[in-house]
């Protein structure tokens, strides 16, 4: 009914114990999503160098913690292998701190020939194989170019920072590494980076529809905030809160209180879309006074209730309702 996190420490513990829970229930498909940079930022904006930096450090901890409480190895995967050289190096005292239970890893590994040449032109291992008078070598075994012999030896794998136009690579590591492991899509900004399918340059909507509906979301908290005018003083009222999920929990609406705890107002089995949310910490705050299905209430709400991928629901093109439980 109320939820306030003195610290990442303790937000770190609860996600890995809501990750913990829904893998002894079977589920391999997983996301947990909270904020990387703390309440008040605006995460999207600051997906930069801050961003990925942070997420990194908290998906090395998260790791650390769920390779303690199930005893089984971890491998964090960034996007690429220019980013996975780099951390392999700025992280290596963290990583000796956790003592082989986690470990590294790249989307690149996937394979596919834009990877191997990335790794040729840009990777130490590349250049190394280069200056040795090796050349750049693909294989030609595999009709994708991957790389040979590549394998994923960790029990749990862990994703991080993908952008939009990564989403494919993730899916494609997903059926050549995860298929008989849990795969946990660790701060990836999906309620962002969805809005980009679609749009020429970037990944399919299918890429959701397909793939990305098959994931539970095990942990979830994404902060939302409004303001509504009123014709008396103040005027304007500033209202916040947060969508909320722990499993094995129901979906939550949050609303946010002046000491910064979340409190309950609304509850659901089925994930609260956007509109529903706000319309629900409306209604806490005594916001929503039109009434139910006037001309008034339908001219403030609009036409459109929800984005495209949430008036998915029951279609023939979504794959799997499993994002929604």
């Amino acid at each position: 009914s109320r939820y306030l996190p003195e610290s990442y420490d303790e937000l770190l513990g609860d996600a890995a114990r809501s990750a913990r829970a829904a893998m002894r229930d079977g589920l391999r498909m997983l996301e947990v999503e909270f904020p990387p940079l703390g309440s008040n930022s605006s995460e999207y904006n600051a997906k930069g160098d801050d961003f990925i930096e942070s997420n990194l450090v908290l998906a090395l901890s998260f790791a650390g913690r769920l390779s303690d409480e199930t005893g089984q190895t971890v491998r964090v995967v960034v996007p690429d292998f220019v980013e996975l050289d780099r951390l392999e190096d700025e992280k290596r005292g963290t990583l000796e701190t956790l003592q082989g239970r986690v470990s590294l890893g790249s989307l690149s590994e996937g394979g596919g020939l834009k990877a191997n040449l990335q790794e040729a032109v840009f990777g130490k291992r590349g250049l190394a194989s280069f200056w040795a008078g090796e050349g750049f070598k693909l294989d030609e075994a595999r009709p994708d170019g991957g790389a040979a012999g590549a394998a994923v030896e960790e029990d749990i794998i862990v994703c991080i920072n993908a952008s939009a136009i990564e989403l494919p690579d993730v899916r494609r590591y997903h059926e050549q590494f995860g298929q008989d492991k849990p795969f946990i899509l660790f701060n990836l900004q999906l309620e962002t980076l969805r809005a980009d399918l679609g749009i020429i340059g970037f990944p399919p909507r299918s890429l959701h529809h397909e793939f990305f509906t098959r994931f539970r979301s095990v942990f979830f908290l994404r902060n939302r905030q409004y303001s509504k005018s009123v014709n008396v003083p103040p005027f304007l009222i500033n209202y916040s809160g947060a969508l909320f999920r722990e499993y094995p929990g129901p979906w939550q609406v949050m609303l946010r209180q002046d000491d910064s705890s979340l409190v309950c107002v609304a509850e659901d089995d089925v994930r609260f879309t956007l509109a529903e949310a706000k319309y629900e910490l409306m209604e806490a705050m005594g916001l929503r006074t039109e009434e139910k299905g006037s001309t008034m209430e339908f001219l403030r709400r609009g036409y459109k209730q929800g984005t495209w991928w949430e008036e998915a629901a029951g279609s023939e093109v979504e794959e799997s309702s499993e994002w929604r439980s």
